[in-house]
């Protein structure tokens, strides 16, 4: 271990971002740099790589001005750190962790690695208890659970942003007892999107944390911003029990800027010219949420992703599909009929649902209504496709009246505008769509 800061003018090469110097002794990965310029340029940077003495180092900022001559580089034998204390809650931090509000940094009362620790599988508990997000296509018929990790997969022009926003003024625990707060992470925002999140966080009603990484922020911060975000939700939920809600938008802004960074350090691409560690990069993320022993708070993750092409099988959300437990999936088709939240619930799942529901957590008939909901959506949703082929007259009435079921459900449960449901609003509006097509079903046997 050293034990004093080592300085080198070794610098043989500049490429965007990245800096490489040679003739290193000693230095680890992920060491936190200092890069001292000419005219006063000072920045920090990372050690992405060693190979023998050569270091490869990304920078946290421009490389304009920067030539390899003047450069002093300066080894700190450290790595990123978290400051953490509760006078977080309630600030916003950019993608280095500097105050946006306009207040001076709180006084940390202890500092962790911004890359957290491996959670130790034998200690993970089962998630169970839900979440509550007033969306009835969500909280209905795909629960999110305490623990979770539940993307949301979305289009180019589809309304996720107002679906972010939402979920983040209106989650919230129905035992409110327990504290429970939302940790918000904006990756690659424009000045537009940036504004239209700040009025959400104004609004907001739980207590939150926000890191902000505006589109002209330099790319490592993309990639630091959700690790800072989990470090400060594994120190809220397992050091002060609280029960954490960590929404990240946009993840496909995330791996662009992974692919940005792999690219320039001539890596050998995978598919789409994403890294092929972009899988374990993004389990690195995803799995830091859960539940822990000898714990009571928990994280809960839901990431956003903006599917390229709307491609569910592109790399990003094909890999994020293999390590979370479920997807919210948004339709093209409902958002062009004016529905809000536009949300497919039949390609949707929360494979956790089930530990989230029943007695004690909503009511004891959740189950057999969703199911219920489900299996007449679908088949009116496969009516739709004979429809268009031998018009709604050829059709027998008893199909007639599933389809009328499935434009009831997309109108009156999924769409909501603005309105936030409690669980119970959401399964009695349920329970009514169900009656009144038992009733027409019943009166058309009758016939």
């Amino acid at each position: 271990m050293r034990l004093s800061e080592h300085k080198y003018r070794t610098t043989s090469r500049i490429a965007g971002q990245l800096l490489y110097v040679e003739n290193v002794h000693a230095a680890r990965i992920g060491e936190v740099v200092k890069v001292f310029g000419p005219h006063n340029i000072a920045l920090e940077g990372e050690i992405l790589e060693i190979v023998r003495d050569n270091i490869l180092i990304q920078l946290f900022g421009e490389t304009r001005g920067l030539n390899t001559e003047d450069l002093e580089i300066v080894f700190t034998d450290t790595i990123r750190q978290v400051p953490l204390a509760r006078d977080i809650i309630g600030r916003r931090f950019n993608g280095s962790f500097a105050p946006l509000d306009g207040l001076p940094m709180f006084y940390a009362s202890e500092w962790r690695p911004a890359r957290g620790y491996p959670i130790n599988p034998v200690a993970r508990l089962k998630p169970e208890e839900f979440i509550e997000t007033g969306i009835s296509a969500i909280d209905g018929l795909n629960t999110l659970v305490k623990g979770q990790k539940l993307p949301i997969f979305s289009c180019a022009g589809l309304p996720a942003k107002e679906l972010v926003a939402h979920i983040l003024q209106n989650a919230r625990l129905r035992e409110s007892s327990k504290r429970f707060a939302v940790i918000f992470v904006a990756l690659g925002l424009t000045f537009h999107e940036y504004s239209f999140y700040l009025e959400a966080l104004q609004n907001i009603e739980s207590e939150f944390v926000a890191i902000i990484n505006m589109a002209d922020d330099p790319v490592m911060e993309r990639l630091m911003a959700p690790r800072f975000a989990l470090t400060v939700a594994e120190y809220l939920a397992f050091d002060h029990d609280m029960d954490i809600l960590v929404l990240v938008t946009d993840m496909t802004n995330y791996c662009d800027a992974l692919r940005e960074i792999s690219n320039a350090r001539k890596e050998l691409p995978g598919r789409r010219g994403y890294p092929g560690y972009m899988y374990s990069d993004l389990a690195s993320l995803y799995e830091r949420a859960g539940r822990i022993m000898d714990s009571k708070g928990s994280i809960t993750m839901i990431p956003v992703i903006t599917m390229p092409e709307d491609d569910i099988t592109h790399p990003i959300p094909d890999l994020t599909g293999y390590i979370t437990e479920g997807q919210i999936v948004l339709s093209r088709e409902l958002h062009q009929q004016g529905i809000f939240p536009p949300i497919d619930v039949l390609p949707s799942l929360s494979r956790l649902m089930q530990k989230g529901i029943g007695p004690g957590k909503t009511r004891d008939d959740h189950r057999d209504l969703a199911n219920q909901l489900y299996k007449n959506y679908a088949k009116g949703r496969e009516l739709k496709k004979l429809e268009a082929i031998v018009g709604r007259d050829g059709m027998a009435e008893t199909d007639q009246l599933l389809l009328d079921f499935a434009a009831v459900f997309e109108n009156e449960f999924i769409h909501q505008e603005k309105q936030t449901r409690s669980i119970y609003n959401t399964l009695d509006k349920g329970s009514e769509i169900l009656e009144r097509f038992n009733l027409l079903q019943q009166n058309l046997l009758k016939k």
